[in-house]
């Protein structure tokens, strides 16, 4: 039984969380075969903020927007901060893009070819550049960067030159900035990918230093992956930097997180609990790709779904469950987990946002306010920001 001081520390929990959603999120993307433009899409990084800036209004815990460069290019980087200070928000990750340029076709840092690693990690240090302009403390990479054939290229050979390419932007990052290393175990590369699995993102990250950590995105698993075990492990390191959260079905799916398997993200956010992570440096992000949804809408339901999974996991009788593991009572110790799992915490977060002031179903609220309809009329014509742009 969930006492009342219990329930009161749990919304404070859920008061202080923080979700970055992602800016390219706000723009048209879709799959490799089509994208479907919505009308009201943003044309530039200030309309992409003026929409993160409702999800923020309305769920009151997504105070943070992730760049994606050169998606996000814009002359003056300190004014994009400032606008989006102006509107209760603040800059987050830097992400860099080293899979566009066609000098990419055979990878980026881990190229064979020693001028195309130059123009790649010239973009991070540019991007650690930007950081510097925005405020921004993490810069995430993620590489495309693989073979499709076996004897295409050297396979020890390009993890050396991850290495060296990963170093020297280490060195530029200042004190309190990070680099987020993201990995995917496929696509677009088939036979390789350089940074395919958490134990090659880790093994970097350990050479380079306290300011690299790795990040868990949940759809670059194969399937039957114990995700949970991964996190717990990277939390106990201290070595989880950040999630990018989405689901899958069967691969890179970028659907809205908890859709697939919202047990899933609840043994997640578990172990996200159990080890601190809460109350630590772990950036909680979103990923995802809103092609025949309603953008907005899907970023905030995407945004509660974090929150319920966090409010069961918050909820899970620790002492009950500690005594059931340590009499080995197997059943009682999953009954604890799956009693926390099935409670129905709408209610809870309904109070929490009234608390905030807020009202207590953001999606209707959003609908009422007239803001879907408002983009629609005003963002006509200029080019919409989409997938690439």
């Amino acid at each position: 039984m969930t006492s009342p001081s219990d329930i009161a520390s749990v919304k404070e929990a859920l008061k202080s969380q923080a979700i970055e959603t992602p800016s390219w999120a706000y723009g048209n993307s879709g799959t490799r075969f089509k994208v479907f433009a919505q009308p009201g899409v943003p044309r530039d990084p200030y309309e992409k903020l003026a929409d993160a800036a409702k999800v923020h209004e309305f769920t009151g815990v997504a105070p943070s927007v992730a760049l994606h460069i050169p998606w996000d290019k814009v002359e003056d980087y300190a004014a994009l901060a400032k606008y989006a200070e102006e509107r209760g928000l603040r800059l987050g990750a830097i992400n860099s893009n080293t899979f566009q340029d066609d000098a990419y076709k055979l990878g980026s840092i881990c190229h064979p070819d020693a001028a195309v690693r130059r123009k790649a990690v010239d973009h991070l240090l540019e991007c650690v550049d930007i950081m510097d302009a925005t405020g921004s403390k993490d810069l995430k990479l993620w590489f495309a960067d693989g073979t499709n054939y076996p004897g295409q290229d050297d396979i020890r050979g390009r993890q050396d030159r991850l290495a060296e390419g990963l170093a020297e932007v280490y060195e530029r990052l200042g004190d309190d900035q990070r680099m987020l290393l993201e990995y995917k175990f496929f696509e677009p590369a088939f036979y390789t990918t350089d940074v395919p699995d958490w134990g090659t993102a880790y093994a970097h990250c350990l050479k380079l230093g306290p300011k690299a950590q790795v990040v868990v995105d949940t759809g670059h698993h194969a399937p039957g992956t114990n995700i949970e075990f991964i996190v717990a492990t990277l939390l106990r390191e201290g070595k989880l930097g950040g999630f990018d959260f989405n689901s899958r079905f069967y691969a890179d799916d970028d659907l809205m997180v908890g859709a697939a398997d919202p047990f899933q993200l609840f043994r997640i956010m578990y172990e996200v609990v159990r080890g601190g992570g809460l109350t630590s440096e772990v950036a909680f992000m979103l990923d995802q790709c809103h092609n025949i949804e309603a953008k907005i809408p899907a970023i905030i339901r995407s945004v509660m779904n974090v929150q319920e999974a966090t409010a069961k996991a918050l909820l899970v009788d620790g002492e009950a469950l500690a005594a059931a593991q340590l009499s080995g009572d197997v059943l009682e110790a999953n009954a604890v987990l799956m009693d926390a799992y099935n409670t129905d915490v709408r209610p809870l977060l309904a109070e929490v946002r009234e608390e905030l002031g807020l009202d207590p179903a953001p999606v209707a609220a959003y609908r009422r306010s007239g803001w879907a309809e408002e983009i629609v009329e005003k963002r006509v014509g200029g080019q919409q920001a989409g997938w690439g742009a």
